[in-house]
């Protein structure tokens, strides 16, 4: 008699090995990022025996200073605003319930974009440590998101395709706003590409300091709901039912993940289409739970950024351009926005 192989029900281990091995792909990028840099390569052993000795603050020890106060600082910076946009963007998806969510689609960025601005321009970038820019971004961030899910709601609802198109159009309107206000202020155009397309050219310890502590504060907030966000995911009747408040969650994670945005583009700028991608890449490797997808969506933020940091570096002097580095920000978007339309295709 033939026996038939034994089935079962039991749930699926949690993905912890592949969460080590994204945290290991986090290190890994962040180590080459050291050892290349814009302009010349040092072998990881050199650099290793830098980051042991500490920062050397006299002149005698140049590659010291290199990798200490350019490389160290622009790495840490990345790291901390891909994880802060890889984090929003997954849990802005969940809440949303769309996989097209994320802070530049619905007009997010944008928002704290402009209010970080007016902060540069107006002299308030630099109040309360460093604090004004994402201040004043957090407040027209969230401005921005109140115009965009007022634009969507409809008989106590709201209807989700339109507020990604609100967001979009709210977006491209506060984008054009932003460039005004900055050339109007008589500030170069360096400067506007920065705040439009994102740049890590002006990274220091102080912004790592606010942009960790915004990292870390907002995903704990975050990774805390996301047991309601797996209930939320089966609608918000259903959720609602099984004792969510739909209404608190809602708030909770709108407000977390744009106070999160608003540090991440005070700091350097919008960047694009990260948030989009890498919940998708996350929720590949790890499934729909969100107690492991929205962590490894913030770990891959932050080694696709800092990938993409050392290509927008190096790629000025691969094509011979006039300039030593383009915006972080082209990078992103020339990945996202292709990953943007393959699933535009498939929703339809």
């Amino acid at each position: 008699m033939q026996s038939r192989p034994q089935t079962t029900n039991q749930p699926k281990s949690p993905p912890f090995r592949i969460l080590w091995g994204l945290f290991g792909f986090v290190i890994a990028s962040l180590l080459v990022h050291l050892n290349i840099g814009s302009h010349e390569w040092y072998s990881p052993l050199a650099v290793a025996r830098e980051l042991l000795r500490g920062h050397a603050t006299d002149s005698d020890h140049p590659f010291n200073n290199i990798i200490w106060a350019i490389r160290l600082p622009r790495v840490l910076e990345c790291v901390c605003v891909g994880g802060i946009l890889g984090a929003v963007g997954s849990a802005f998806q969940a809440q949303l319930r769309n996989p097209l969510a994320e802070p530049y689609v619905v007009g997010v960025s944008s928002g704290a974009a402009v209010g970080s601005a007016i902060a540069m321009v107006c002299g308030f970038d630099a109040w309360f440590g460093g604090l004004g820019a994402a201040g004043c971004g957090f407040v027209s961030g969230m401005l921005a998101l109140a115009l965009v899910y007022g634009l969507a709601k409809r008989r106590g609802g709201v209807d989700v395709s339109t507020l990604l198109l609100a967001g979009v159009i709210v977006g491209a309107l506060l984008s054009s706003v932003l460039s005004l206000t900055i050339l109007l202020s008589g500030q170069d155009s360096n400067r506007v590409l920065e705040a439009l397309l994102g740049s890590m050219s002006t990274a220091s310890f102080e912004k790592d300091a606010i942009l960790f502590g915004a990292l870390i504060a907002g995903s704990i907030i975050l990774v805390r709901q996301t047991r309601l966000l797996n209930a939320f995911a089966m609608g918000e009747e259903s959720a609602a039912r099984m004792g969510v408040d739909v209404g608190r969650l809602r708030a909770v994670v709108l407000i977390t993940g744009t106070a999160m945005t608003a540090a991440a583009v005070g700091a350097v700028g919008i960047v694009g289409f990260l948030g989009l991608v890498a919940p998708h890449i996350a929720r590949r490797l790890l499934g729909v739970d969100w107690r492991y997808s929205l962590i490894g969506s913030g770990l891959i933020g932050s080694a696709l950024l800092v990938l993409a940091d050392l290509i927008a570096q190096r790629i000025g002097s691969v094509f011979h351009m006039a300039v030593t580095e383009v915006p972080v920000g082209i990078v992103t978007a020339v990945i996202g926005a292709p990953s943007l339309l393959i699933l535009i295709r498939k929703k339809g």
